[in-house]
């Protein structure tokens, strides 16, 4: 029996109603360089060119419109290493709202400066996203503002999950045999693998992780959220632990049918590999399930199998030290 009540289905497609007007919707793009490499067919879902530069833009709006006036007057509180604090910028200025961000004090360069230009107002707090979290909870209920999860919360999953009515659509005819997603905190997938499972049981969803912050993956084997110390990672967007009771958990465990953990060079190789052959910039975390693909293609040979781009919010510095590598 399930732990946990959320419909994902159906949080989607209320979701998909709200927010349709204030987001991109993606291209899924054919690869014919990672096609012929696993001798299958390989789709690019671009959340690249979402709006702010990743698909946190679906969930925060979808979690904000579903707010009463009174909520929203009050001002907002959330915590982020960088996507869903621009993705709550943005909505904020959409709707003309006021709110705080906390995020980790080793929050990347790229992803502060993006912040710091939309005039956010920003608090550092602690060296983990679960820190700053907490901390934006805390204060949040000591202010009595809503405090906005980036993952936590139903509207969020539901946000997420439109990603994957849109490869619905844009797959009309072709069967989908597995979708790879990036896994931080789990908001993504646990939007993805809710709504597309629900309908297609025989859907392979595959959770991709960086071996130096793998916490939902030893949180799942584990059967517990399990407190673990993560390594710096270039997949700065899933770093770091898991708020306790976290929903994502129990979605997790029921939607992932596995988990693909890459090395650091696997990740900045598939930064590269996708600039190359594709001509895109991607950040660390939407290079997780090109990894992960490239590092495991032969049981995707024969396959449609789709990729998660997740964001392109990519430190310049990282990116020149990935060109100078010789991969």
């Amino acid at each position: 029996m399930s732990k946990f009540t959320t419909d994902v289905r159906r949080e989607t497609i209320e979701a998909e109603k709200k927010i349709r007007d204030s987001i991109r919707k993606t291209p899924l793009q054919y690869s014919p360089y990672l096609s012929k490499e696993s001798g299958g067919n390989v789709y690019l879902k671009l959340e690249n060119f979402q709006v702010t530069g990743s698909f946190k833009i679906r969930g925060a709006i979808n979690k904000i419109l579903s707010l009463d006036d009174n909520s929203k007057a009050n001002g907002l509180v959330t915590s982020s290493t960088g996507n869903h604090g621009a993705a709550f910028i943005w909505a904020l200025r959409k709707f003309k709202l006021k709110g705080t961000i906390f995020v980790p004090e080793n929050i990347s360069s790229a992803k502060l400066e993006i912040l710091r230009l939309y005039e956010a107002d920003i608090e550092f707090f602690g060296n983990d996203c679960v820190l700053a979290e907490m901390r934006a909870r805390e204060i949040a209920k000591e202010t009595g503002r809503v405090y906005i999860s980036p993952y936590n919360d139903p509207k969020i999953i539901g946000g997420q999950g439109t990603v994957a009515m849109e490869i619905e659509e844009e797959t009309h005819g072709i069967r989908i045999d597995s979708v790879l997603v990036p896994v931080g905190g789990g908001g993504l997938i646990s939007g993805i693998g809710g709504y597309l499972k629900e309908t297609r049981e025989m859907i392979k969803i595959t959770g991709c992780q960086p071996a130096r912050s793998a916490v939902m993956a030893k949180s799942v084997k584990a059967g517990r959220i399990v407190e673990m110390e993560s390594e710096a990672t270039i997949s700065d967007a899933t770093a770091g632990g898991i708020e306790a009771g976290s929903i994502t958990f129990d979605i997790c465990e029921k939607y992932i049918d596995d988990f693909i953990l890459v090395s650091e060079n696997e990740i900045k190789e598939a930064i590269n590999l996708i600039l190359r052959k594709h001509f895109m910039l991607i950040e660390g975390a939407a290079a997780l399930p090109v990894a992960s693909f490239l590092k495991e293609k032969e049981r995707f040979q024969g396959k449609n199998t789709i990729l998660i781009l997740s964001g392109a919010n990519l430190d310049p510095d990282q990116l020149k030290d990935i060109l100078s590598r010789p991969f």
